[in-house]
């Protein structure tokens, strides 16, 4: 079957590799479609960040190269021994998890609490090996594939992912019905995140987004105001929005310095700002910034228990995710026009780029 495995950065094959067959508890998957996330990016532009290259992943076994892809939705085709809640047919989406199993007799202290996605061996189907979303097939466990409903486009189910991620960064920082917040970036996690704060019944959602096209995208995503960091200073007008006070909650999505430093500095004295983004080195940080005003900055990773809670509000529309995909490709052309797009000259003309293996899809 074809797939595309990560070799090296900037180094992404589509290759020929071996039709996976489901062990004992695994379901196989013929992948629909599958989109590319800001944690591919990552790794083709500046990783290994995920992937295990010098050493096998410790519950993969494996190392690169490693198939890509993580936000996938597709129709199970087969399912292997012992595997009772799904049969060839159901439509689903997987929670692409790598976390201890739970007959593991070394399960870490996070997983034992049920927090998975904490699991000291953290690895994610599609970047740590064991294949991924990027291919015609792929299997994983049966406890993270989940059905999705006939009313949910396969297209639309391939947003499941992202949204996790987003309820997941409102959840760590315990956002509340009636409170402000900043959202830094208009991407794909940025948009997720601006749809689940009206959902969330948020008073007032500002968005950080240079100019772009991704400004349209902030407000059709329910964005109250969109400041440009180019044309003011945006903890400035943030407080001029907020009586002087700051927002409750920021929400950095872009992975910069700037957008780290603004998230914090946006922020009312006591507030939040959640970490949502990935990133590739390094930056500075005063901790003043945070001491000064007894500030929280949390990290979130990934998501745990929300796959069900995305599911069910993308396919009744309170989450609506309209306009998030905006380009659809076939596997074989993956590098040049999913991850060229991506990283070119246009790139802020895109959001969510999909990826099928089937090209009667397109």
């Amino acid at each position: 079957m074809k797939a595309a495995l990560w070799y090296a950065r900037h180094d992404v094959r589509v290759e020929d590799i071996p039709e996976p067959v489901p062990a004992r508890g695994m379901v196989k998957v013929r992948v629909k479609w599958c989109g590319i996330c800001g944690s591919d990016l990552h790794e083709f532009l500046g990783g290994p960040i995920f992937i295990p290259v010098d050493k096998p992943h410790p519950l993969s076994g494996e190392k690169a190269p490693v198939v890509l892809g993580h936000e996938f939705s597709g129709e199970v085709v087969e399912v292997g021994e012992d595997v009772t809640s799904l049969k060839a047919g159901d439509r689903v989406v997987v929670e692409p998890m790598r976390v201890c199993r739970p007959d593991d007799p070394d399960m870490c202290p996070a997983c034992r609490e049920g927090k998975y996605n904490l699991c000291t061996r953290l690895g994610f189907h599609g970047l740590c090996g064991g294949g991924g979303g990027f291919a015609e097939y792929t299997t994983f466990y049966e406890e993270f594939v989940h059905k999705i409903p006939d009313t949910l486009p396969f297209d639309k189910a391939a947003l499941v992912e992202p949204l996790a991620v987003a309820l997941q960064s409102l959840k760590q920082g315990d956002f509340s019905i009636g409170q402000t917040a900043l959202v830094l970036g208009a991407g794909p996690i940025g948009l997720a995140t601006i749809e689940s704060l009206k959902a969330a019944g948020a008073r007032l959602v500002i968005v950080m987004q240079r100019k772009s096209i991704r400004q349209e995208y902030a407000l059709r995503s329910g964005a109250d105001v969109v400041l440009d960091p180019n044309e003011v200073d945006v903890p400035s007008e943030v407080k001029k929005l907020t009586d002087g006070y700051g927002v409750d909650v920021s929400f950095e999505t872009t992975g910069s310095q700037s957008g780290f430093d603004k998230a914090i500095e946006s922020v009312k004295p006591g507030g939040t700002a959640v970490i949502t983004s990935i990133w590739e080195g390094a930056i500075s940080f005063n901790p003043n910034a945070v001491v000064f005003q007894e500030k929280k900055v949390v990290g979130t990773i990934a998501y745990r228990h929300l796959f069900p809670a995305a599911i069910t509000m993308l396919a009744d529309g309170r989450i609506k995710g309209d306009g998030w995909i905006t380009k659809k490709v076939a596997l074989e052309n993956i590098v040049e026009e999913g991850f060229g797009t991506l990283t070119g000259p246009k790139k802020k003309k895109q959001v969510k780029v999909l990826v099928t293996p089937d090209s009667s899809l397109l």
